[in-house]
């Protein structure tokens, strides 16, 4: 059955290997089912519900992604997009995590139409590299900003807005030494480096007393507080256009990057580099979007950790539907999820920040038409606490910085649309 199904033989695998692939890919991104209850509860979501829909809209895409478009690619909810979801549009917009969760389900609404009718190709073909780039960068240093500012590293001051905070405390020390563990485990090439640094500093903090135990596994908590809460009608406002437009754009370009590398590294394109069944994967994240938000958690999407599995041997689906099986079986594991604190995930935040910031040494830094909506998208996003309007920022930057230097014909007409889109909300809304 398994070889009808995912056509192991013609990829020059077993399910051993499928089997092992999928467990390496769930232990390196499996901090997910800590980090994203922790940062969604900052929005007034209920945790325990998180966490059991982090499990679920994971495996729900991993099986999608598996049975459908048999990819050895995992699928869970993506950090930055969290982070965005509550520190952006809940926090700093004042919208309500209903209307967040809205948002989440019309740009998988709009992503499905765009992967249904082949227009992700003109989206992506007509948005600049740099952009692309820049977008991620962003979301880098955004990622960073609340990693430190969660550990206290970075705290608010009267006269310079942000100051050092007294990292000798046991919070912010504790948040160091976890980034430490990680960088460490990580460049030895440790599986599940991340997930073993935050149990860790866990037991960290039950030796110390700061967290108290509270058992390992439990029936899982109940997903009523968050099930089909999504306020679609708010969400469809005009003000939520850019919020909109965030989700649906990191989501594409991070889920367009992912199937690009981790297809090449299996090596599952042709020969010109064109990636087979790219309509099937790509619908499998869209949908696994629609049902996450549906669930009660924020945007959905591939994984680049799913590259590890691939090193592993890992070339069809069944390393996807096997990632998708582990994350079922999380869900009894709330109560150690519930013991997690701040600073056993901060470092791992902070981690995940680098790793976006990786895409800076791709910027042509010598053209200041390419440095400049980097650079404003860089700071903008963390300034302003937004990735929305970091991107709103970068956009209008990059077209008329190309304009003005002389280098117009550099602009795409779709560039010039969202531009003036964009410059349109500015005015009007704010």
């Amino acid at each position: 059955m398994l070889e009808r199904l995912f056509k192991l033989s013609a990829h020059g695998t077993t399910v051993k290997t499928e089997m092992m692939a999928g467990l390496t890919t769930f232990l390196t991104m499996a901090y997910i089912i800590f980090v994203n209850p922790s940062i969604l509860a900052d929005a007034g979501m209920d945790k325990g519900a998180v966490f059991v829909a982090t499990c679920l809209a994971a495996a729900i895409g991993c099986f999608i992604m598996g049975f459908i478009a048999n990819y050895p690619i995992a699928l869970a909810p993506g950090m930055g997009l969290n982070a965005f979801f509550t520190y952006g549009v809940v926090l700093g917009m004042g919208h309500s995590w209903q209307t967040a969760l809205g948002a989440v389900f019309l740009s998988g609404v709009i992503f499905l139409l765009l992967s249904l009718f082949k227009v992700r190709e003109w989206i992506i073909n007509a948005i600049p590299k740099t952009l692309k780039l820049g977008i991620a960068t962003g979301i880098g240093s955004f990622l960073a900003l609340i990693a430190l500012k969660n550990a206290g590293i970075i705290v608010a001051h009267p006269a310079t807005f942000v100051a050092l905070g007294d990292i000798t405390s046991f919070v912010p020390l504790m948040s160091i030494i976890g980034f430490f563990l990680i960088a460490a485990f990580t460049a030895r090439k440790i599986p599940g480096a991340v997930m073993i640094a935050i149990l860790a500093m866990t037991v960290v903090g039950v030796i110390f007393g700061d967290v108290t135990y509270a058992g390992i596994v439990s029936a899982p908590p109940s997903l009523a507080p968050t099930f089909m809460q999504m306020d679609i009608a708010s969400a469809a406002e005009i003000g939520m256009l850019s919020v909109v437009f965030a989700f649906l754009f990191v989501d594409l370009f991070d889920t367009s990057g992912t199937l690009i590398a981790v297809t090449q590294r299996a090596g599952l394109t042709d020969d010109k580099g064109n990636i087979e069944r790219l309509g099937k994967a790509l619908s499998s994240d869209s949908i696994a979007t629609l049902s996450g938000a549906a669930l009660g958690t924020s945007t959905t999407t591939s994984y680049i950790e799913s590259a590890a599995g691939v090193a592993e041997g890992g070339r069809t689906g069944l390393t996807a539907v096997v990632v998708g099986v582990l994350f079922v079986l999380s869900i009894f594991f709330a109560p150690l999820a519930g013991m997690i604190p701040v600073y056993a995930t901060t470092g791992a935040i902070f981690y995940v920040a680098i790793l976006m910031l990786f895409n800076l040494k791709d910027i042509d830094w010598g053209d200041i038409t390419e440095a400049a909506p980097v650079t404003v998208i860089l700071l903008f996003t963390p300034l302003t606490f937004s990735i929305a309007h970091g991107i709103t920022l970068a956009f209008i930057t990059y077209t008329f910085t190309k304009a003005l230097c002389g280098k117009a014909n550099e602009v795409s007409k779709s560039v010039w649309f969202l531009t003036a889109l964009f410059v349109a909300k500015i005015a009007f809304v704010g």
